[in-house]
């Protein structure tokens, strides 16, 4: 356990952001079973946001309705980017409240900071709004989740010292990657002080299933482990991590997380060692490194599936598994546009967090599967 703010919090937090779905709407009997297993393995931390699609009132059925308010850590976040003038922005806090029913937020987050839209938090002075719902005690401890470079993470933390932590992206796999930084953007939140919680420490579920080199590496040390683990376990073996958010969407991922995580234990030096080994590989991998946020999708005017697409050419790419690939890009079409539906508008690339070059991954995916014979025999 780590001790931030005169509390301990466990090294696991439950990310909210991709719950489990029933029909429709989310799952909220799997939900609630999950969140049970959680609180019962002695975790706290769940991590919701106002832009995430169900989440927050999800949050407030299965957790705050069913615990005493004091048991648990709550964090959620405001969304500039997605508001069109500040008195829209400043009312997601209002609507956090009350889709939540949390009367507080333990933490609070300035969502989402990127090169292109961190001065829209200035414009609509939700610097000073935070503080200010700090000062009433609505909010505990707030700070800004970030994805982007160093130089103007360093150029943030000087102008607002303030703040009590930051949430970053951080795993093996974008440790030195320079889209990412993850080592560099670590380092920095670490000169000033700051304490961090993790996001995607598993880049969006592509850990869980790493090429094929990687896999070999971790079962010949440690059978029984899964891919994930060592994922998480690099992140919390960290100075300075409250905690590491795992964005579980079944009761399985739930019961893997805490089965190495309620008695946490740091990697060790051969451990290291063998995750040097990894990032090494991935470092040459062909893979793309999208984290399935599905911030891309909401305004593509072709309704294009990309997280789901990039999933199912990283099969091909990551483990060869072509024909694996042809039937997970099937399923991404149904009901949206083809790779070669894409017009170059660039939306998706403004978009994404990890700055992908999306619309030149999905010529790569035309070519894969949209021109291939091979997919063309297997629809």
């Amino acid at each position: 356990m780590s001790d931030y703010f005169g509390k301990e919090v466990p090294k696991l937090g439950f990310g909210m952001m991709r719950l489990p779905h029933k029909g429709l709407g989310m799952d909220i009997e799997q939900i609630k079973t999950m969140v049970d297993l959680f609180m019962e393995a002695g975790f706290t931390y769940f991590d919701t946001a106002f832009v995430y699609p169900g989440s927050e009132a999800a949050t407030k059925k299965a957790l705050v309705d069913r615990y005493p308010r004091e048991s648990y850590t709550l964090c959620t976040k405001i969304n500039a980017t997605v508001s069109p003038t500040e008195k829209i922005a400043k009312s997601q806090f209002e609507t956090s409240l009350e889709r939540t029913g949390a009367g507080y937020f333990d933490y609070y987050l300035l969502h989402a900071f990127m090169n292109n839209n961190y001065k829209k938090y200035d414009k609509f002075h939700l610097w000073d709004f935070v503080k200010e719902q700090k000062e009433k005690g609505l909010i505990k401890h707030f700070g800004f989740s970030y994805h982007a470079g160093p130089k103007l993470l360093d150029e943030i933390l000087t102008d607002h010292p303030e703040v009590d932590f930051i949430q970053l992206q951080i795993n093996y796999a974008d440790w030195e990657n320079p889209s990412v930084a993850s080592r560099a953007n670590y380092e920095v939140a670490r000169k000033h002080g700051k304490s961090i919680t993790v996001m995607e420490p598993v880049k969006g579920g592509s850990l869980a299933d790493p090429p094929k080199e990687v896999k070999k590496l971790f079962k010949d040390y440690a059978p029984d482990m899964s891919y994930a683990s060592w994922a998480i376990r690099f992140v919390a073996s960290l100075d300075g991590i409250i905690t590491v958010l795992s964005g579980m969407s079944n009761i399985e991922q739930m019961k893997d997380n805490l089965s190495y995580m309620k008695d946490f234990k740091p990697l060790n030096e051969e451990e290291q060692q063998i995750i040097r080994k990894a990032q090494r590989i991935m470092g040459h991998s062909a893979t793309i490194p999208c984290t399935a946020c599905h911030y891309c999708i909401e305004g593509c005017p072709k309704k294009i599936n990309i997280p789901d697409i990039f999933s199912a050419m990283n099969k091909q790419l990551g483990n060869g598994q072509t024909a694996e690939a042809c039937d997970a890009y099937a399923k991404a079409i149904e009901g949206g546009g083809r790779a070669s539906d894409c017009i170059s508008c660039r939306q998706c690339e403004n978009a994404c967090p990890q700055h992908l070059q999306i619309t030149e991954d999905l010529k790569r995916a035309v070519a894969m599967f949209d021109d291939s014979k091979r997919f063309s025999s297997m629809i």
